[in-house]
């Protein structure tokens, strides 16, 4: 009995635990993240009319600042992802969030417009390695039937940053100047840095293997299996990936962009109320993302297949979306209005988390990043190009917004269709 006793023992002891507390922190580490690179990003918006004013910027040199970021992001994208899978997450994360937080702060000595582009431009290279990063460690301490919720809880951080960044970047400015804001969540970045490089790991081997239900030799040559970049250029699913991204992205920028706008001119609220009133779209969206990863892991559990369980959410929620924002364009009610803007803007979330899932599910597992950041590359020329094309319909309709409802409702469904028609399960993931 005694030998017996000691033989269980071991075999428990040499069985590797499976990690369950260590990884949720890390997941909290990018949360915070998330909360930082979207308030680095909102820092221009919120202080455009303090900085034009000190600086005797005119309406066009502002509109080009607000745009400098989103297209040098999208491009810079294809090269993160590679780079991430290349290097590691950690590495990467760190220097990206080091990079971006001390441009945040050199951006506060800005005293000329070319100054202030160069650090827009600047900023969005910096910061394309995010969320390639974050798919990175999930794809690495998840299973892929749990990666949804993570990936959903990381990218709650851009809409917590969306909802706090009005209130809290105009008290920032307000009580020490805008260039004392720039400095403030410049710094605050490299605090979260400094934990980051102190406190991340990737999973040993045994972890790994425990994770994802193999050896540990197996995990250790599944994570090492190479495979081409160029060579997901070629599978049909990266372009009907980007096509996808791309119909959602732009809506969910338009919301980012021009829903002050709308907001003042279109319905006339003041700009107290337009502030408050702004920010609850973008509340309902913290729980649209959170939803689309749930909902995507219940489906697993009740035994739908993987690419199914990430279709539900994605295709579900974007064709929500369009059903929300297609009716703006024509109701006279501010308070129908709002409700449907808030429920289109937290039905255009629902899909965001699931997608950075997808692409670690129809990726090799060294290939990861690489697909996540060209999938989002396609979605953020959606983004770079929405408050443009917006612009042109309401300088060419004389600032009705009806035209810009439709097209963004109508790219929603170019998005759900891309997604649940065209991508396939072309690979055991």
């Amino acid at each position: 009995m005694q030998d017996t006793t000691l033989q269980t023992t071991d075999t428990a002891q040499d069985a590797p635990a499976r990690p369950t507390r260590v990884r949720w922190f890390f997941i909290g580490l990018l949360v915070i993240g998330g909360v930082v690179n979207y308030l680095d990003r909102g820092t221009l918006g919120v202080a455009n009319t303090t900085i034009a004013a000190d600086l005797g910027l005119n309406t066009i040199e502002m509109g080009v600042l607000l745009s400098a970021f989103a297209w040098p992001y999208a491009i810079a994208n294809l090269p993160a992802g590679y780079l991430v899978d290349r290097f590691g997450a950690k590495a990467m994360y760190a220097w990206a969030a080091g990079l971006w937080s001390v441009i945040t702060i050199i951006t506060g000595f800005a005293r000329s417009f070319s100054f202030l582009y160069a650090a827009r431009v600047a900023l969005g290279i910096a910061e394309s390695p995010f969320f390639t990063s974050g798919l990175k460690v999930s794809q690495r301490w998840f299973h892929k039937d749990e990666r949804s919720l993570p990936l959903s809880l990381i990218n709650t951080g851009s809409q917590i940053a969306n909802a706090i960044a009005p209130p809290l970047l105009t008290f920032l400015m307000l009580t020490m100047s805008w260039q004392g804001m720039f400095m403030v969540v410049g710094a605050f970045g490299l605090i979260v840095v400094a934990v980051w490089v102190k406190l991340y790991r990737n999973p040993t081997a045994a972890e790994e293997a425990a994770i994802k239900g193999l050896g540990e030799e197996a995990a250790a040559e599944r994570q090492a299996a190479k495979g081409s970049w160029g060579s997901l250029l070629k599978q049909r699913n990266t372009w009907f990936m980007v096509i996808g991204a791309f119909g959602i992205f732009y809506t969910v920028w338009v919301y980012l962009t021009w829903l002050p706008g709308y907001l003042h001119t279109s319905r006339g609220f003041s700009l107290t109320k337009t502030g408050w009133i702004g920010a609850l779209p973008f509340l309902c969206g913290i729980v649209g993302v959170l939803t689309g990863g749930l909902i995507s892991a219940w489906a697993i559990k009740r035994g739908v297949r993987t690419l199914t369980a990430r279709k539900i959410p994605i295709v579900g929620g974007a064709v929500l979306a369009a059903a929300a924002v297609l009716p703006v364009a024509f109701v006279q009610s501010d308070v129908l209005s709002i409700t449907l803007l808030c429920v289109g803007y937290f039905a255009a979330q629902i899909p965001i988390g699931v997608i950075w899932t997808l692409a670690s599910d129809l990726a090799k597992p060294a290939q990861v990043a690489s697909l996540g950041a060209i999938q989002n590359f396609g979605g953020f020329l959606g983004a770079a190009l929405a408050p443009t094309v917006t612009g042109f319909i309401l300088d060419a309709t004389g600032n009705n917004y009806s035209l810009v409802f439709i097209v963004g409702g109508a790219l929603l469904l170019v998005g759900a269709t891309s997604y649940g028609v065209f991508v396939k399960e072309r690979r055991d993931s």
